[in-house]
């Protein structure tokens, strides 16, 4: 499937990994974008005025509705559903700054979103008289956990079987769930946190074009690595994610 002349709905799109995808995609296609209400979003349309803007607060199960119908209506299909919007929370549960109250939240916008737009949307996509695509930003820390950042690591682990099921339950249309498993990858999330990390505009051409390719577990960087030594030393696996 070539990224021509699509309509392509990129959830947390205004900084990182979403805003190069909306860079590499914004001229040849119709990409809408799905994004928290702040100051980064005017700037994002100041910069791609061609680009349409639906503000929604996905750590929020109740906007999910909404913005799902606005979308419905304004648009008779959609090509491409991009969820890529997450967060992450590090500090442990014994850690002094632990937010109980982020937990929630960080749920909704890393999974719950994710299962709610895959549902509201789907009509769209199977509406579109072709091939469509549900496509899941993942982390290799949805294979494998970290110490810290557990309630990350269990949503994208979650995502990981949701993607596989859902998957299945599609296989007789024309839509198509694909996964990209990221790496560690220089944005605003992992800021002051970890070595050797990918771009985020090698992230986005790389997960482009995994879309493109129909690739349904599309690993990049050293998540390949991650997912050899899985199958050949887990052990060896599990050592050094707990300590990353």
């Amino acid at each position: 499937m070539k990224l021509t002349n699509k309509t392509i709905v990129i959830t947390g799109g205004t900084s990182g990994i979403g805003y190069q995808m909306v860079k590499l995609l914004h001229v040849e296609n119709t990409v809408l974008v799905i994004a928290r209400q702040s100051e980064r979003l005017d700037k994002l349309l100041a910069e791609f005025p061609t680009i349409e803007l639906y503000p929604c607060d996905l750590s929020k199960p109740a906007t999910y509705e909404k913005v799902a119908d606005t979308i419905t209506k304004t648009h008779g299909h959609i090509d491409v559903l991009i969820n890529n919007a997450a967060t992450q929370n590090t500090p442990t549960y014994l850690a002094d700054d632990f937010n109980y109250d982020a937990i929630v939240p960080e749920i909704s916008l890393n999974f719950t979103a994710i299962c709610a737009l895959s549902y509201l949307l789907l009509p769209s996509l199977l509406n579109n008289g072709q091939t469509a695509f549900i496509a899941n930003i993942n982390s290799g820390l949805g294979l494998m956990p970290k110490t810290n950042s557990a309630v990350y690591c269990a949503t994208k682990a979650a995502m990981d079987m949701f993607s596989q099921s859902l998957n299945y339950q599609l296989e007789e249309t024309n839509v198509k769930v694909i996964q990209a498993f990221l790496p560690l990858v220089d944005t605003p999330m992992t800021e002051g946190r970890g070595k050797a990390k990918i771009t985020s505009i090698k992230a986005a051409t790389d997960i482009l074009a995994g879309i493109e390719k129909e690739i349904v577990v599309n690993d990049l960087g050293k998540v390949k690595l991650l997912r050899l030594l899985l199958l050949l030393a887990p052990f060896i696996a599990k050592k050094i994610l707990k300590g990353g």
